[in-house]
């Protein structure tokens, strides 16, 4: 199976035809927690209704492993004293800390009229918008969920849906200590690199990298961007 991007599969499907979404809210919980962030993300889902406005979550956590409902847990090497985490998005292991952004868009995909694969690849064309912003030429694999630069991985995803609100999300490596990516198979694959964006000339903090991401990600999910 090939691992190559291709323009179409990093272009979403528009959404229904129409006006755009009513406004996100967007909050920037700076570092915080990884199993309460979860835990306040499953809370939101569960009780939102068709009235709820969407979130969009931008955030730090301190070092620790995922892994997906269905991961293996053969492609967790030697995490060492990093924490693991068994969570119930999609996807296999991965890791986060901090210099890294986190973005958990909580959305209505319903209301948005968005099939999940087309949600998934929007987040991914946010990224390589934002990556193209400082000219660098990134893109996304139809059949390995992220986004890629040469070959190294740049950002991650993951997401779950119930009622048809999705959590979960996005991370995007901006400024971090990458060796914690080789005590565990990256997203499930053997010797996969990764990167980041202060290596390749974009921001070299995550608030920067949110600042800037932001209007690229609105776009991408359909949210109006209203012109600083």
């Amino acid at each position: 199976m090939s691992l190559g991007g291709t323009a179409a599969a990093c272009t979403p499907r528009a959404a229904a035809a129409g006006a755009a979404l009513p406004a996100a809210v967007i909050r920037r919980l700076g570092r915080v927690e990884y199993e309460p962030t979860w835990r306040a993300m499953q809370r939101f889902t569960e009780e939102r209704s068709a009235a709820t406005p969407d979130e969009i979550w931008f955030l730090e956590h301190p070092p620790v492993f995922t892994l997906g409902v269905n991961a293996s847990r053969a492609h967790l090497l030697s995490p060492g004293d990093i924490p693991v985490l068994q969570v119930d998005r999609g996807g296999e292991v991965t890791y986060h800390g901090p210099g890294q952004l986190v973005v958990y868009p909580l959305v209505d995909l319903k209301r948005a009229g968005v099939a999940i694969r087309d949600f998934v690849t929007a987040l991914e064309r946010g990224v390589i918008d934002l990556a193209a912003q400082y000219g660098i030429r990134a893109e996304c694999r139809r059949s390995a969920p992220g986004v890629y630069v040469e070959g190294r991985k740049l950002a991650s995803l993951g997401v779950r849906v119930r009622r048809a609100g999705s959590y979960h999300g996005l991370a995007v490596n901006v400024a971090l200590d990458l060796e914690p990516f080789r005590r565990i198979n990256p997203c499930g694959y053997q010797g996969l690199e990764m990167t980041q964006l202060a290596q390749l000339g974009g921001p070299r903090t995550v608030g920067a990298c949110a600042r800037a991401l932001e209007p690229h990600l609105l776009r991408a999910l359909g949210y109006r961007v209203t012109a600083p």
